[in-house]
């Protein structure tokens, strides 16, 4: 699908606040409610728009301490990779993983209670793993998420 300037500016504002009513999208976008209504639903049969989430705050939920876990696989095999991504799927300490390029093969942004509980999550469930050749934990201080889309609409292949 290409994206044109409207559509943009409405994937834009959503990413600010997926909560916004339609009529208050369309006004921002300059566009009529029905017109606003039409292009999100586009958007989302496309897979353009994935999905709507709500951000919480990890205390609330019983999470005070969050890291990003790196690890190395022992070895590289479609097998191995999908066994361990099935096994992070499953964790529900795991807030997100990137599969990366590079020294390491994932980050893992976990969302832990305390640090006994981070060292026993690492133990039971990167170190005891036989895929896993090597971790390396970082103490995560502050997260933020940036609503900003990273390019214009002008600049993004894809974009008329």
């Amino acid at each position: 699908m290409t994206l044109d300037r409207i559509d943009f500016e409405l994937v834009q504002l959503l990413r600010k606040n997926a909560r916004l009513p339609n009529k208050e999208l369309a006004e921002r976008a300059g566009i009529a409610p029905s017109t606003a209504l039409e292009r999100v639903r586009r958007l989302r049969q496309s897979g353009v728009l994935l999905g709507y989430h709500a951000e919480i705050a990890p205390i609330a939920i019983g999470i005070g301490l969050q890291a990003m876990v790196s690890v190395r696989l022992a070895r590289h095999s479609r097998e191995l990779l999908d066994s361990f991504h099935a096994h992070l799927q499953q964790l529900p300490e795991v807030l997100a993983f990137y599969h990366v390029a590079g020294a390491d093969d994932f980050l893992v942004h976990v969302g832990v209670r305390d640090s006994a509980h981070l060292r026993d999550f690492a133990l039971a469930s990167f170190t005891e793993r036989h895929e896993v050749a090597h971790i390396e934990t970082k103490l995560i201080f502050e997260f933020r998420r940036n609503v900003e889309l990273p390019t214009g609409p002008l600049d993004a292949p894809g974009l008329a």
